[in-house]
């Protein structure tokens, strides 16, 4: 299978990075499935075509099926950097209104986040809330726990999506992990509170993953005041 995908979550919006070639066979399957992973819970999906070399008629047929489902639940399939072959293939055949292309994954991922908030987002309408850590499941852990509580939740494991996700909007709370070996949390903090400044910083503890979930919940419900 000449085909690799790396996959992340930016708030609302599901990012997939794709190398390689998108054809019938392996690659397409692999690329089915990451879809099929990512719908489960997001409905906006942003593919990073940069280092696509190929892409054949039952791919582009998947992501024509895929944007559609996801139009009806009011997101869509957004690409960032389509290489011209893409490009002229979406003129061709006219999808370019249906996959939409932007030249960057950040001008991609922004595009959806200034639409607001999904259909998908519950509590949308409590307090701002933004989840940074490097671990996928500790973000969808707390996130869980808040939006339950009537919060409105972003999550996302890179600093740089976290600053692009403050950049569209600012946040009434920003919840820091205790996973980012590159940064510390003292930085990480004071950069996000730089670029929302009306927002309070809370860290999380350095042994927070690895409590019991009942003794996490109970802490984190405590840092925001409310109790079980």
């Amino acid at each position: 299978m000449l085909l690799s995908l790396k996959s992340r979550f930016v708030g609302n919006v599901y990012v997939v990075e794709c190398v390689g070639r998108v054809v019938l066979g392996a690659e397409v399957k692999a690329l089915e499935a990451e879809l099929a992973t990512a719908e489960r819970e997001f409905s906006r999906i942003v593919l990073n075509l940069s280092e696509v070399n190929r892409l054949d008629s039952i791919a582009m047929g998947l992501l024509v099926r895929y944007a559609e489902r996801m139009e009806k639940r009011g997101g869509g399939v957004r690409l960032a950097a389509p290489p011209q072959f893409v490009t002229n293939l979406l003129n061709m055949t006219k999808l370019s209104g249906l996959l939409q292309s932007f030249p960057t994954e950040e001008e991609a991922i922004v595009s959806f986040l200034k639409q607001g908030p999904g259909q998908q987002t519950p509590g949308k309408s409590g307090p701002r809330v933004l989840v940074f850590d490097e671990s996928a499941d500790l973000c969808v852990f707390v996130r869980t726990v808040l939006v339950a509580h009537g919060f409105n939740v972003r999550s996302t494991c890179l600093f740089r999506d976290a600053k692009i996700l403050l950049g569209v909007d600012g946040v009434d709370y920003i919840v820091v992990g205790p996973s980012t070996p590159q940064l510390s949390a003292e930085t990480v903090v004071t950069t996000l509170t730089t670029l929302s400044p009306k927002a309070k910083p809370m860290k999380l503890d350095a042994d927070f993953k690895i409590r019991d979930a009942r003794e996490a919940t109970d802490a984190l419900l405590q840092m925001f005041g409310l109790s079980q």
